[in-house]
């Protein structure tokens, strides 16, 4: 079970992976109408091809994990309510996640996306995964462990917060 002391590891996403789509399109698409077949300025590829990168499967490597590491405490999938509202589910009462957003980067796509259509941050938060596609909390002493197998297996994986002692069970990022 997740505790006190857990750190938080974050795998990166691909881009948007499976959510979002709807708030992207009416921005990029629909009201902006960029085209699909032009480099908006900072994505280092077109639109198009940004929009359709597949969704990271972490799959193999979780796999591997499993087989190498103490097991995390909880894994959650980043979809449809952001890092914070899909970290929260696996967050007992008593405790806080805190995850620092300044400990990863967040992908072109979702900057052009806030900018263009003036998305605030917190809808921001709420729809899109704005970089980290996977994380799992894991006992602090098997944090190193967890990294270097993670890494092994071809992940970049990076520590993006911890778990701490009060609150009802949420996350919090800073």
């Amino acid at each position: 079970a997740v505790a006190a002391g857990d750190v938080l590891i974050g795998l990166p996403s691909s881009g948007l992976h499976s959510n979002g789509y709807s708030l992207a399109r009416y921005v990029l698409l629909g009201e902006a109408a960029l085209p699909l077949d032009e480099d908006p300025g900072d994505l280092g590829r077109t639109l198009g091809e940004e929009l359709l990168e597949p969704t990271r499967i972490y799959a193999g490597s979780l796999v591997r994990l499993f087989d190498e590491a103490p097991l995390p405490h909880a894994i959650t999938h980043i979809t449809g309510g952001g890092i914070g509202g899909n970290i929260a589910r696996a967050i007992p009462d008593g405790l806080t996640a805190r995850v620092d957003m300044s400990s990863f980067s967040r992908p072109a796509i979702f900057d052009l996306i806030q900018r263009t259509g003036d998305v605030a941050e917190a809808e921001m938060r709420r729809t899109f995964n704005l970089g980290i596609g996977m994380a799992l909390a894991v006992a602090e002493d098997a944090a190193d462990a967890t990294l270097d197998i993670l890494s092994a297996a071809g992940e970049e994986p990076l520590v993006i917060g911890e778990v701490r002692e009060g609150g009802e069970g949420g996350c919090a990022l800073e």
